[in-house]
């Protein structure tokens, strides 16, 4: 399963997340890969694209940011999938 990370923190946190960061790396759990990470240029936000088979571990890669930032976790699925179901739902009915 795929989950989007979007990290948002306020301008003073920014040296001591560059300082973690370079310290630390990301530190995702056993059993994360990171598909991908971008920052936004114009600073105070960042999403990690992450892919696990157990979202427990996926939530357990972030803790180590929650105290400078803030975090959303979403949960995502392709966009094919959710018209297969969409269809099979539609014509059950029938």
């Amino acid at each position: 399963m795929l989950f989007m990370n979007i990290y948002t923190w306020e301008p003073g946190q920014r040296n001591e997340l560059v300082k973690r960061r370079m310290e630390k790396g990301i530190s995702l759990a056993d059993g994360v890969k990171k598909v991908g990470e971008w920052t936004d240029i114009g600073g105070g936000r960042a999403f990690l694209l992450m892919e696990t088979t157990d979202p427990k571990a996926g939530m357990t890669s972030s803790t180590m940011w929650s105290d400078l930032m803030k975090m959303e976790i979403v949960p995502l699925i392709e966009t094919s999938e959710i018209f297969k179901n969409e269809g099979k739902s539609k014509g059950a009915g029938k």
